[in-house]
């Protein structure tokens, strides 16, 4: 074995972490800015008012993508603990089935959002300027969504399998193929919203079938690949379990951006949309950061937790916070500096959206402070399969907090209450996590 080959079983340094987490970090950074580049054509070479269609219906999409996240996220933290029980047969068949019942899955929920778009839709409060775009672009988007949640679930079984360069070089690819179909299909071909949806669809087809092929490989060189296996409900539901907070977490988002978009369409009209649709757009950069830390750290954690390492449960535990903490006042900073220039990219074109996107920026970048530390907490809990801790920190943080800041803070504060209600659910967030850090620190003795 090659002395630069990290593996779960290593003692990590701080340098030995961000050594085997960076190419998650990149991963999730580069997911989250081709996702940046579909905005950014749809608003400069389509317009505002698609723009805004597209912002309405995308929580939907990510309902549905969000379940490819929670078999991902708890399937792998079932299949390390496994592997750190040294039982890689069972890790393996666990695996395989996590696979199947991501296709069955993606095949039937894309099915079923594509029958009902239109009605998502008007729910959402898609008047007939708006109709149109959001119902196109969802029914477009739905066609992949399969290979969409087979993206989302190897993000998190290429770093258990401890292929963690892999998994970036495979976003590397999708992202380049979604930035040069948007520029063919928008720019070029000028394919309206249709071209958008085509152009992430593809990619993430790019991002799906090539790590199936991987690990459809009997020796691909790593402890996974598929195996036959049979559906056994106990693990499913475990695995289930597990993710349940990521799949929270993603259907909290969505319902807490549809009421977001509410109070904007209220307060600011269609400016206020767009507005908040590039802070989401913006987030995604900041939160990869975070997300891709804790995709990194989470293998460490179930894998030691199987092997009963408190000693490394412990390191992993005390650097992580360290590392979540510093990251969050850097990230502040960063996001204080460049809010100018991240809003003249998306609405440069239009002074009034501008200023209102800057000064809405500047408030709701401080959400960044303690997110990180909110969402790596959250990460923890699930590689420890404790899901139900997990969903509960997840729950709190991106509904129930949020619902109420974005509820009440705007009688008081008008405009400005939306934008700094997801700082505020982050702050009381961050209280829940300590206090479960706290509980639990004696049963798992980390």
């Amino acid at each position: 074995m090659k002395k630069d080959v990290i593996q779960l079983s290593d003692h990590f340094t701080l340098g030995r972490l961000f050594r085997f987490c960076l190419p998650s970090v990149v991963m999730m950074v580069f997911t989250s800015i081709y996702g940046v580049v579909d905005g950014y054509f749809v608003s400069n070479f389509v317009g505002k008012t698609p723009f805004a269609a597209v912002n309405l219906i995308m929580p939907f999409l990510m309902i549905l993508g969000g379940v490819g996240f929670m078999i991902g996220t708890g399937g792998s933290a079932l299949v390390a603990k496994y592997l750190g029980e040294q039982n890689n047969d069972q890790a393996r068949r666990v695996f395989s089935m996590m696979l199947i019942v991501t296709l069955i899955l993606g095949v039937s929920t894309s099915a079923l959002g594509i029958i009902f778009a239109e009605n998502v839709a008007q729910l959402l409060g898609a008047d007939s300027e708006l109709l149109p775009y959001c119902v196109t672009y969802a029914r477009t988007c739905l066609i992949f969504n399969t290979m969409f949640m087979l993206q989302n679930v190897f993000q998190s079984f290429l770093v258990t399998a401890e292929r963690p360069k892999m998994g970036l070089a495979v976003v590397i690819a999708a992202g380049c193929t979604n930035m040069l179909l948007d520029f063919l299909f928008i720019a070029v071909f000028e394919l309206d919203v249709v071209g958008a949806a085509l152009a992430t669809g593809l990619s993430q087809t790019v991002g799906g079938l090539l790590p199936l092929i991987f690990f459809l490989r009997r020796n691909n060189g790593s402890k996974l690949h598929m195996v036959r296996t049979r559906l056994e409900f106990r693990p499913i539901l475990q695995a289930c379990a597990n993710g349940a907070s990521e799949l929270m977490t993603s259907i909290s988002s969505s319902i807490v951006s549809m009421l977001y978009n509410f109070q904007l369409l209220r307060l600011a009209g269609q400016d206020g949309v767009s507005a908040y649709g590039v802070l989401m757009y913006v987030q995604f950069i900041f939160a990869a950061v975070y997300i891709g830390y804790a995709i990194g750290t989470a293998p460490i954690t179930g894998y030691n937790y199987g092997a009963q390492n408190h000693a490394e449960l412990k390191n992993i535990r005390r650097k992580s916070i360290k590392v979540t903490l510093t990251a969050g006042v850097i990230m502040v900073i960063i996001a204080e500096l460049l809010a100018p220039v991240l809003a003249g990219i998306f609405v440069g074109y239009d002074k009034e959206l501008f200023d209102m996107t800057v000064h809405a920026f500047r408030l709701f970048s401080f959400t960044f402070l303690l997110s990180g530390f909110n969402i790596w907490c959250s990460s923890f809990f699930t590689a420890l399969n404790n899901g139900a801790v997990s969903a509960a920190v997840s729950f709190l943080r991106t509904l129930v907090f949020q619902l109420a800041a974005v509820l009440i803070l705007p009688i008081f504060l008008k405009l400005d209450g939306v934008w700094i209600s997801v700082a505020f659910a982050e702050v009381c967030a961050f209280v829940i996590s300590l206090l479960f850090l706290i509980a639990k620190k004696k049963k798992y003795d980390y």
